[in-house]
């Protein structure tokens, strides 16, 4: 690491006499001039950028930082040396803060820096030369000139640096307000505003996926780059582990199995497309999925709840689920617990198979014959109820799912 310019002076034995330092100080403004010219003609970033009352306050800065350097090394007049410098450092890490606020990256800005150092030491050394100096004069001249130019940089690195974390820190707290708000359903207004602070582009959909949160970071190296990560307080009952909630961005229609390829293995639960300011509804929906105790497999493909709507309809309303069921039932409520098990098995499988006795026979393990003796028994019990299409309705979605499986509703009486 190169020394400090405090460090070099103090090694160094330069004082620079007052016809010198006033020869040099006179050379200033052209030396600005022309270092200015050189950066924009140089570094493609500047290119066209530094013109006018721009061009003119960035001369007198460059002319400002040279003065301050041959201040540094006259004769001692007095004072606190080091007063100049520091107020030299400030200015230069202010620089730095603003370039990055412009824009402009660390490279060039450091390439500015390289540009000025070169072309302040060729009008300087020309200058120093033809007042006479010895070589080893000159020779000192440039460590010094060249150890205060390498410090100006470092500032306004700094300053450069301490830009991008912080506007990188309030980003990432916009974007995680922004990402509360859609999880939350704020009106579109104030989404619209959030969007805008932090400088998310609105996509058409957004899709909610939960994953554990040890899966997160593999994940969103491979999801659309504007993924929101929703806020690490969300209440989420997960099954003893911690879940992470993610909005990823445009994965309707056929990129939505490019979505489950990519979270395969990841253990998520995948919610439905919505237009991105109803991203609630999809956090809606893959929290009522896990509600309903459904997990996907370990290493397999992500739960897609758009394959499960049937059971998270007829769970919406678990007592309404087990009112429905008692009172399609109820012919049966008279019978054994075993018999009503048998006749609902039966009555279920025989609806959704929608009377072919060969398919509910295979699907209950059971001869044909059994099944039509149980058909009678329920024709009886029923009567013409079987042929009512309200009744027949009611029945299939109390008949659904056996009971306690999709629903939190319990068995019928």
């Amino acid at each position: 690491m190169p020394e400090s310019f405090e460090a070099t002076r103090r090694a160094a034995h330069l004082e620079l006499d007052e016809r010198v330092a006033g020869a040099l100080r006179d050379r200033l403004p052209v030396l600005a001039e022309r270092t200015i010219t050189a950066i924009t003609a140089e570094v493609p970033s500047y290119s066209g950028t530094l013109t006018g009352q721009m061009r003119e306050k960035i001369e007198t800065a460059v002319q400002l930082a040279l003065g301050t350097f041959l201040q540094l090394i006259e004769r001692p007049q007095g004072g606190d040396p080091s007063t100049p410098l520091v107020s030299a450092l400030e200015a230069a890490y202010a620089l730095g803060s603003g370039e990055a606020r412009s824009g402009r990256s660390m490279d060039a800005l450091l390439a500015a820096y390289r540009v000025g150092a070169r072309v302040s030491w060729r009008e300087m050394a020309t200058t120093t030369v033809r007042e006479g100096l010895t070589a080893a004069t000159v020779a000192e001249f440039a460590e010094l000139m060249f150890a205060y130019i390498d410090e100006l940089s470092a500032a306004s690195v700094a300053g450069h640096s301490d830009e991008l974390a912080s506007a990188g820190r309030a980003q990432r707290r916009n974007l995680e307000r922004l990402a509360g708000q859609l999880l939350a359903g704020e009106r579109e207004e104030a989404l619209l505003r959030s969007a805008d602070r932090a400088d998310w582009p609105p996509p058409q959909t957004l899709t909610v996926v939960l994953l554990p949160r040890a899966n997160l970071r593999a994940a969103l190296a491979l999801l659309p780059e504007h993924t929101l990560e929703g806020p690490d307080d969300l209440p989420v009952a997960g099954p003893g582990e911690d879940l992470a909630v993610l909005l990823v961005p445009d994965t309707h229609g056929d990129r939505r199995r490019q979505l489950a390829r990519v979270l395969h293995g990841r253990r998520a639960v995948v919610g439905p497309a919505r237009p991105w300011t109803r991203a609630a509804s999809s956090y809606e929906r893959v929290t009522r999925a896990l509600a309903l105790g459904r997990r996907p497999p370990a290493e397999g493909p992500p739960l897609d709840t758009e394959e499960h709507l049937a059971e998270l309809v007829l769970s919406a309303d678990p007592e309404g689920l087990a009112d429905l069921r008692a009172r399609a039932l109820l012919p049966l409520a008279s019978l054994p617990p075993a018999t009503a098990e048998r006749l609902t098995e039966t009555l279920r499988s025989w609806l959704l198979h929608h009377g072919r006795r060969d398919d509910v026979a295979a699907d209950l393990f059971v001869h044909p014959q059994t099944v039509r003796y149980r058909m009678g028994k329920l024709r009886e019990l029923y009567g013409d109820r079987l042929h009512d299409p309200a009744a027949v309705l009611n029945l299939t979605l109390a008949l659904a799912f056996p009971p306690g499986e999709g629903d939190d509703a319990p068995p019928p009486p």
